[in-house]
């Protein structure tokens, strides 16, 4: 093979498009892997949680597995909006950041926590709370432009003129 065609060849497999679809494949094929693994978690600890129903109750422990359940869920579904919307959902994110926090909280127990370390809680409770009440005052901003500007400009699709 001489190097013209090797030249050639090389600039066919690093043509920045091929590229970049090569390396989305490859994420999407880790971004699934995940799904799998996340999948047999839940499934593992679901069937723990079951198992430990036939000892004697400590609910704290429980309710500390089903929240991790939920995170696991959460997460899963966080990978599942990624995959077929190519985005982070903030939403969802925020979900498992607040549910997270709160399973900690309540397998430490809130009488045992100290009290910078519960005041560094509640104040990363309400930046997560703000987070998500902004979001929700955004999307309404955005669909009262939205319905602003299909009034001022009925013919203008969305998709031409996105807010």
């Amino acid at each position: 093979m001489n190097t013209k065609s090797l030249f050639s060849v090389l600039q066919y497999w690093l043509e920045p498009k091929k590229v970049v679809r090569n390396l989305e494949v490859f994420q999407d094929f880790i971004i699934v892997s995940l799904c799998v693994g996340l999948f047999c978690v839940m499934l593992i600890r679901l069937g723990e949680m079951y198992l430990s129903l036939l000892k004697p109750l400590n609910f704290q422990i429980i309710t500390s597995d089903i929240l991790f359940i939920l995170i696991l869920v959460e997460l899963f579904r966080l990978l599942i909006i990624y995959l077929k919307e190519r985005r982070i959902s903030v939403g969802a994110a925020v979900e498992v950041s607040l549910v997270s926090t709160l399973r900690e909280v309540i397998l430490q127990g809130v009488l045992d926590i100290p009290i910078n370390h519960l005041l560094g809680v509640c104040a990363f409770l309400g930046v997560l709370g703000g987070l998500l009440f902004l979001r929700v005052w955004m999307f309404q901003r955005f669909d009262a432009i939205r319905q602003a500007r299909t009034e001022e400009f009925p013919i203008l699709s969305i998709e031409q003129y996105p807010f």
